[in-house]
């Protein structure tokens, strides 16, 4: 999937954020500005791997955002960086706001809006491979049995706007249904919704192994 030169831009809310340091974002592949999490890990065994590629990966992950709050950004932090493969985690504060602080965002408009969203990166970037990774919850800290149909509902979403628009479809949920078999939901992440370092580094790998470049 990867050429020589390739820009790769990890895109969301605060799983993908993590922390990343604004002041640094323009300089690709800087230790800070690709935030501590699952992007910096897949970002690190990708580059890693592949020294002479010289590779260009991105974090513009923003903590809170919904898919109306990534969209609002579409031409700075998407269509302007020019990526080649653009990675997007989005969907669970369209739920987490309107059970929070009724300001959520209604699974048609997630859908219509996210589809409008990779039209318009396609529109004006044809050769990008989108990879579009499943929303997830953990049944524990925050999360109630409330968000669980509400959340599946979203993971369908995503895995139909992958089929539509050829991208690939990461399986975070899963991936931790199946790690919850081997320790408590709170190991993985201990508020229901941001991953523990545990549950990062199982992202990082699936995401690598999903997309076929890389063998964390």
């Amino acid at each position: 999937m990867l050429n020589s030169n390739d820009t790769i831009l990890f895109q969301g809310d605060s799983i993908t954020d993590c922390g990343r340091a604004r002041d640094s974002q323009e300089t690709p592949n800087h230790l800070g500005a690709l935030g501590q999490g699952y992007a910096m890990m897949a970002s690190a065994d990708l580059l890693a791997a592949m020294p002479a590629a010289d590779l260009q990966c991105y974090n513009r992950g923003i903590s809170g955002n919904r898919i109306v709050d990534l969209y609002a950004r579409i031409k700075s932090d998407l269509i302007n960086l020019k990526p080649n493969v653009l990675s997007i985690l989005i969907g669970v504060n369209d739920t987490w706001h309107g059970f929070g602080c009724n300001n959520g965002v209604a699974v048609p408009k997630f859908e219509r809006v996210y589809r409008e969203l990779l039209q318009e990166v396609r529109a004006e970037l044809p050769a990008v491979q989108f990879v579009l990774c499943e929303p997830f919850v953990l049944r524990c800290g925050v999360v109630t049995d409330q968000w669980i149909e509400e959340i599946d509902q979203r993971r369908t979403v995503v895995a139909r706007l992958a089929g539509e628009f050829a991208g690939i479809f990461v399986p975070f949920q899963s991936m931790f249904d199946e790690a919850v078999k081997t320790a408590p939901p709170a190991y993985w992440a201990g508020d229901g919704v941001h991953p523990t370092a545990a549950g990062h580094r199982l992202m990082a790998k699936t995401w690598l192994q999903t997309t076929g470049v890389g063998n964390a």
